[in-house]
């Protein structure tokens, strides 16, 4: 341990936010999901989505914006399988529906999963990741409450909306994983900083009265700037006909924050496409994703996407993580005081 941080390893930290969880109000049964999401945030350095959110997730369940308890339904037809998340967490819905997409995926080549009704799916590459791990290809969407305006306007209609690939390996894991948001930066770098007292890079964010601003509570006030101008804004709106449109879920327009007590459920969506690279003629996708990757690592300074959380497993594999101490304790406080 050193000086304002908490040394974990990461079973204590998957334990110690799975006992958080329950004790603040959701079933073991959907704590658990989260609590691995959580950890293996941590795990790969995006401490953004880790520790640090779980006292918003556990505020959210104790007034009632996410129903700890819910049991999420599960439809199947053919190669395309639905789940309404019934305003609980993400991570538990997806969960329900994996096995069966996974399924789908290998026995017709390629399947969706739909899920309606639904809460921040935190680190999408997580889930990308889980289904290339399985030798499927994976497509992931997910939209959020509106924060970025469009090209030229000053009015949020979509959210941060990332986008996730991950390409299967051939022998169980991820070969290449890219994860990225339709904005500069994800909303909870703005939420990160502010919580820290720490300014913003000019370009990630515009105030309420649409100038650049290097604050991040102004920038929270306003909104987010989108990545590659008008590009980064038409990505954002490919993610919502996906993560929205195509589900049933609530447009990021009409959604409540994933911050603050206000608004009620957000429910939100994400679609997940998860292709078997053999049944469209990519047998050999993992020896020829080497040739590609090649041609990265061979640039001396290069570094492909998901590099830098490799390097962070690989860490936190052998020497745990550290966990700000002060999160730590304010999530004791939270489920000591019930919330």
């Amino acid at each position: 341990m050193t000086d304002h941080m908490t040394r974990f390893t990461l079973e204590e930290l998957e334990t110690f936010a799975h006992d958080a969880l329950v004790s603040g109000g959701t079933s073991a049964e959907n704590a658990a999901p989260l609590a691995h999401a959580i950890m293996a945030a941590e795990r790969d350095g995006i401490a953004s989505h880790g520790l640090a959110y779980l006292p918003t997730y556990l505020e959210h369940v104790a007034c009632g914006k996410v129903d700890g308890r819910a049991k999420p339904t599960v439809l199947a037809a053919g190669g395309v399988i639905t789940v309404d998340a019934a305003t609980g967490f993400a991570h538990p819905a997806i969960s329900a529906g994996f096995n069966l997409l996974v399924d789908a995926a290998r026995a017709g080549g390629i399947a969706c999963l739909a899920v309606k009704n639904s809460y921040n799916a935190g680190v999408l590459g997580y889930h990308a990741e889980r289904i290339a791990s399985a030798g499927l290809l994976a497509l992931c969407f997910t939209n959020a409450p509106a924060s970025i305006a469009p090209f030229g306007g000053n009015k949020a209609v979509v959210g941060t909306n990332p986008m996730a690939l991950g390409v299967p390996d051939g022998q169980g894991g991820c070969a290449l994983l890219i994860d990225q948001s339709s904005s500069v930066v994800a909303k909870s770098e703005l939420i990160k900083h502010a919580r820290a007292g720490r300014s913003i890079p000019v370009g990630w964010a515009l105030d309420a009265a649409g100038q650049p601003t290097d604050d991040p509570e102004a920038g929270l006030k306003g909104t987010m700037l989108p990545s590659g101008g008008y590009k980064g804004f038409g990505a954002g709106l490919i993610v919502e006909v996906f993560a929205a449109l195509l589900t049933g879920a609530t447009l990021g327009i009409d959604a409540s924050p994933f911050s603050g007590p206000n608004g009620g459920p957000p429910k939100t969506g994400q679609f997940f496409i998860a292709i078997d690279p053999c049944a469209t003629g990519g047998a050999q996708i993992a020896s020829r994703l080497q040739r590609l990757t090649g041609a990265i690592d061979g640039q001396s300074g290069a570094r492909k996407p998901g590099d830098r959380a490799l390097l962070a497993r690989r860490a936190s594999l052998n020497e745990g993580v550290e966990v700000r101490a002060d999160v730590v304790q304010k999530i004791k406080d939270l489920v000591e005081n019930r919330i």
